[in-house]
């Protein structure tokens, strides 16, 4: 069977999972990962917002962000031994309306009720994907990131088994996010090796543009995964109770 872990961004599956993916590629099990927020817009105008966040990833335009964003997402999963896909829907920050007009100036909200579709059209493209035994990771939404919030919302519409497991490092940031959650799961550790924890934090690093605005600097990010490994006895994932 393949592991299929859905990813928001261009790094959060690799930020999330990234030792117990590489455990499980090197057991043997196909794991491939879905990222699905990571379309090229259709129009060279940004937001303001966009702007800012290209500045502080030290690149210009959204096709040159995409493009280096998802070759730094290849050459993660190639650490971790797992396959990278890239799905076409587009991050919050580059969605407009039907005027033109920009949706999101900040990543901490609630869904627009313009977009009440999109989970919908989300999982309509995952399941056209899937095979029958596949199994299926998804972020928690720990951070209310409005991206890992609607990807959660389409894998819960697949109505298929899911484990879940905490957006890293939105947990550092919001510890008590984890509880609300994760009502009414089960808790279960997987053991990540000492090479697992490794490639971990390798990959971490493979995505260059984004490790400033994560961690500030990567003495910082291992310092992280460490105690949260540590702490945790491993690589965490819950599931709703059958």
């Amino acid at each position: 069977m393949r592991w299929i872990y859905l990813s928001p961004h261009l790094d959060d599956a690799a930020l999330s999972a990234g030792g117990w993916i590489y455990d499980q590629t090197q057991a043997g099990t196909p794991v491939e990962v879905w990222t699905i927020m990571c379309g090229f817009p259709n129009t060279r105008m940004l937001s303001m917002f966009a702007n800012y966040l290209h500045t502080q990833w030290g690149m210009s335009s959204a096709r040159e962000v995409v493009s280096g964003r998802r070759i730094e997402d290849k050459n993660a999963a190639a650490i971790l031994g797992a396959k990278a896909r890239h799905l076409g829907f587009l991050d919050c920050i580059y969605r407009q309306d039907e005027n033109g007009d920009f949706l999101y100036y900040s990543i901490f909200v609630d869904p627009l009720p313009g977009e009440a579709d999109l989970p919908k059209r989300i999982a309509e493209s995952i399941a056209a994907r899937l095979k029958p035994d596949d199994e299926l990771v998804c972020q928690l939404g720990v951070g209310k990131h409005i991206d890992h919030v609607t990807v959660r919302l389409a894998a819960e519409l697949l109505g298929r088994p899911l484990h879940y497991v905490a957006d890293i490092p939105y947990l550092f940031n919001y510890p008590e996010h984890l509880k609300p959650k994760t009502t009414g799961m089960k808790k279960k550790v997987e053991r990540v090796s000492k090479a697992g924890l490794g490639a971990w934090k390798e990959a971490i690093l493979a995505y260059e543009s984004q490790l400033p605005m994560l961690f500030k600097t990567p003495g910082r990010m291992r310092k992280a995964i460490n105690t949260y490994c540590l702490n945790m006895g491993g690589m965490t994932f819950w599931h709703k109770k059958r």
